[in-house]
């Protein structure tokens, strides 16, 4: 049987670019979560980011669908 795969827009901001992209559409196997899409793109520090899922707030728990984006931001510090 043929693994389905799902595009997912991902979008990187701050920190998260370094070595990586601003923005790319990515390929998974379908029932990827949050957190499968990050350890392909190797973020290991996401506990210091924000991670919104089409736009809203997501937790590394959710499953990715086709056509969804994924957008990671740091979190700012300083004063």
């Amino acid at each position: 049987m043929e693994e389905r795969t799902i595009q997912i827009t991902v979008k990187l901001f701050g920190h998260f670019r370094r070595g990586r992209f601003k923005e790319s559409v990515c390929g998974y196997p379908e029932g990827t979560t949050v957190k499968g899409a990050l350890d392909s793109l190797q973020i290991t520090d996401i506990s210091s980011g924000i991670i919104l899922v089409n736009g809203k707030a997501a937790i590394i728990e959710v499953v990715l669908h086709d056509g969804d984006t994924l957008t990671l931001f740091p979190l700012v510090s300083g004063g």
